[in-house]
């Protein structure tokens, strides 16, 4: 983290964890918004319980604060490029079964997909800031989407949404701690800082 040791690298990494800290709460919001119509629309009862499902990276972590940052930024990565995937086949399917019936509901897949779109460039551009640039998307796709019935593919978005609020959650988080001064970055030695 070389770049992370100068002033103006500090200054920027801040301005960037700080912008990516609203786009995250603005996400979730959003998300949280499209939860709702998403049940409503889908005809699903809210607090159905919907299995794991494959492709869709779990926010939780066991033993978070022992993370770098630059692995919270490869793991958020590595995520957001996923729910793009993911949510890609979700307009897809919203496409096909109701066509432009409701529209309403693809304007909102859409507008979350384009947010969790240039989420993931911000996290490019922190790691870029981290001396260490973004990992290649070549092979980083979700498995092909299984051939699930309605119902299935109905609950599989269910879980999709849901695990994206969370990471919404667990991103800003992640970059209110890298936002934090690096120890070695200031002159007065300060005591050891936990989450």
């Amino acid at each position: 983290m070389a770049a992370a040791d100068s002033p103006s690298a500090a200054l920027r990494r801040h301005d960037l964890c700080s912008r990516g800290i609203r786009l995250a709460g603005k996400m979730r919001s959003d998300v949280v918004d499209l939860l709702d119509t998403y049940v409503e629309r889908q005809g699903l009862d809210a607090s159905a319980s919907v299995a794991v499902v494959e492709g869709v990276p779990a926010a939780a972590v066991e033993r978070w604060d022992e993370q770098t940052g630059t692995q919270r930024l490869l793991e958020n990565l590595a995520a957001y490029r996923a729910f793009r995937a993911l949510l890609a086949q979700m307009l897809e399917e919203q496409r096909e079964q109701l066509g432009e019936a409701d529209a309403a509901l693809g304007r909102a897949l859409a507008a979350v997909l384009l947010q969790v779109s240039a989420f993931a460039y911000h996290l490019e551009e922190l790691l870029r800031l981290e001396s260490r640039g973004p990992p290649s998307e070549e092979g980083a796709g979700p498995p092909p989407a299984p051939h699930l019935g309605l119902f299935e593919r109905k609950l599989r978005g269910l879980g999709v949404l849901r695990e994206l609020a969370q990471w919404a959650v667990r991103s800003a988080r992640d970059l209110r701690q890298l936002a934090k001064p690096s120890p070695g970055s200031s002159s007065a030695p300060g005591p050891a800082e936990s989450p």
